[in-house]
């Protein structure tokens, strides 16, 4: 199983930041080598240290792909860059941004890619969607399942848009 957050606060053109991240949906279905499983439910929360930015428009796609992790994060951030996404100081604004929360159970700790996601857990903005499409789900690293996972994090603000 392999998990994708989506999220997006700024609009790109003339869109919305949620038409943004229904579009990579589109694009990621439209991907050979990647079988969209999953989509979830959309939902909008703060940001992430709060900053004053709009708030963000977050969703999680499940996939299956014949890609190994290292060609799916390159994959991924092509497609940010294709959206319009400038990586300038941490926790920007951005159109997109497209982060590998899990690929099946494996573990990693590298400077270029951790797996499982380092934060995810601690963040109802990606653990909610999660849930919507992997309920069975148990972080590989804490072996917590998501239930539980969001259990911890239901005081943070987040509403379903969609």
């Amino acid at each position: 199983m392999v998990l994708i957050a989506v999220g997006a606060n700024l609009p790109l053109g003339e869109g919305s930041a949620l038409s943004t991240c229904e579009a990579v949906v589109k694009k990621l279905q439209a991907t050979p080598d990647i079988e969209v499983l999953s989509v979830s439910s959309w939902y909008e929360s703060a940001p992430v240290p709060p900053s004053g930015q709009p708030p963000y428009v977050n969703g999680v796609v499940r996939v299956r792909t014949s890609l190994s992790p290292d060609d799916l994060l390159t994959l991924l951030q092509r497609m940010e860059a294709d959206f319009g996404r400038k990586r300038s100081v941490p926790n920007a604004a951005r159109t997109l941004d497209l982060d590998l929360i899990a690929y099946d159970t494996l573990c990693q700790d590298d400077p270029r890619l951790t797996l499982p996601h380092p934060r995810a857990h601690e963040r109802a903005f990606v653990l909610l969607p999660l849930y919507d499409v992997a309920p069975e789900w148990v972080h590989p690293v804490s072996q917590r399942p998501v239930a539980e996972l969001l259990e911890a994090v239901s005081g943070q603000e987040i509403s379903r848009i969609k």
